[in-house]
């Protein structure tokens, strides 16, 4: 298995369980973490299979990926509304810069509608733009 996938894989295990254990109880923060979990689960699905963690299984890969693309596509609807939890991990620069942000979503879009789920080693080839979108984002926006 190649290190980034493995760091990738580890990231997203890391960042679900982190969000899992600090849940908000503010529900535009909630659908927000709910929406990003959902996203998290959904690239981990993918990163085990082109990491060779799980056997590959189409019909898991093609719908891990659709949940990815669904999922991506919602992330400035969520984020929209401006609210604060002391659970969130947002910054409030997602407000502040709003045009970034949303670029940077649609980077994650763009990446995720990209992937090729007809192997794990497409997946694989896929998953760096996945995951570098995830970074780049969570780098600038995410405390």
């Amino acid at each position: 298995m190649k290190f980034v996938t493995k760091s990738l894989i580890a990231g997203f295990v890391l960042t679900a369980g982190v969000a899992f254990a600090s849940e908000a109880t503010e529900p535009t923060v909630k659908a927000r973490q709910d929406l990003m979990d959902t996203i998290a689960m959904n690239t981990k699905v993918l990163g085990e299979m082109a990491g060779g963690k799980t056997a590959y299984d189409a019909a898991a890969a093609t719908a891990a990926k659709d949940a990815l693309v669904a999922a991506s596509a919602e992330i400035g609807a969520k984020f929209e509304p401006q609210a604060t939890d002391p659970k969130t991990k947002a910054k409030a620069e997602i407000w502040t810069n709003w045009d970034d942000f949303l670029k940077k979503a649609t980077a994650l879009n763009a990446a995720a509608t990209a992937l090729d789920a007809s192997s794990a080693e497409t997946i694989g080839a896929g998953m760096g733009a996945v995951g570098g979108a995830c970074k780049d984002c969570h780098s600038t926006y995410q405390m």
